[in-house]
């Protein structure tokens, strides 16, 4: 569970001095548990060096000796007085400078993180290639810098051409899609999940918050040959990404059968829709 930052402000005379001074004593304990090397930090499990000074677990398997006073690390002490603060103290979100309020006991921070609406946003090209990382206005700045050979389409109602789907091995196609003054990526992935069985997955993400990707809905159809195949569902944010989707088979999955019954000379097209809905 989350909870607010500020507390409930104490009834009677003087409770806004006495509820200032909680968030100072606050702020105060969690310094103590700075990382001197990332700034982070120091969660439980706690252990310090010999002359007592801490480093967060992460940074201690990098280092062989104290960042603070050059002492050995080993063997390892733990600090059970310093843990025992630690869970009676309400730590920032690690993205609190990036507009993130929460404060949160340390057993609830890390997962929390991994999925804070304000941590950086990572390239939303499938594929584990590019590592550019940054804010959500930027993404679009970077997609069409770094990334010059996705197509855009302009509309809500559009056909995504996937050439070549007979190539081998895992392949990506992808595009975009603008319209409702926002940016879609539309991605068709192909993957090989055992020798000889073949699978397509094909999902359309909002270049936006997960908030914000609530507002509208989509619809992928492969139509041909008197056939019809169709996925309506929630766009997700690219916070979420690609490979959090296939893994839960949230998207449209098909097979390689499947596929040829759609695709005419080994291009498989399929008819996008873009629609907001009523909140």
């Amino acid at each position: 569970s989350q909870r607010e930052t500020a507390p409930a402000l104490p009834a009677g005379p003087g409770g806004a001095a006495r509820a200032a001074g909680w968030l100072c004593q606050s702020q105060s304990l969690t310094s103590l548990f700075e990382c001197p090397v990332c700034f982070d930090y120091v969660l439980p499990p706690i252990l310090q060096c010999q002359a007592g000074h801490l480093v967060c677990n992460q940074c201690r398997q990098k280092l062989s000796c104290c960042p603070t006073c050059r002492g050995a690390l080993t063997p390892s002490i733990r600090n059970l007085a310093m843990e025992k603060v630690a869970s009676a103290v309400l730590f920032p979100c690690k993205y609190a400078t990036t507009g993130c309020s929460l404060t949160l006991h340390h057993t609830e921070k890390p997962e929390h993180e991994d999925i804070c609406e304000y941590r950086p946003y990572s390239c939303p090209c499938p594929g584990a290639s590019c590592k550019w990382q940054g804010s959500l206005e930027a993404v679009m700045s970077h997609l069409m810098h770094a990334h010059k050979s996705i197509t855009t389409l302009q509309g809500e109602d559009i056909v995504f051409l996937a050439t070549d789907i007979n190539l081998p091995g895992a392949v990506d196609w992808v595009m975009m899609q603008s319209c409702f003054g926002h940016h879609f990526m539309l991605v068709l992935e192909k993957q090989e999940k055992y020798e000889g069985h073949q699978q397509f997955f094909a999902i359309v993400l909002l270049i936006g918050t997960r908030k914000q990707a609530e507002n509208f809905a989509y619809r992928l159809e492969l139509n041909g040959n008197r056939r019809r195949l169709t996925w309506e569902a929630t766009p997700r944010s690219i916070h979420d990404g690609v490979a959090a989707a296939i893994m839960n088979s949230d998207c449209l999955v098909f097979d390689t059968a499947i596929a040829h019954l759609f695709a005419d000379n080994g291009n498989l097209g399929i008819n996008v829709t873009i629609s907001t809905c009523c909140q």
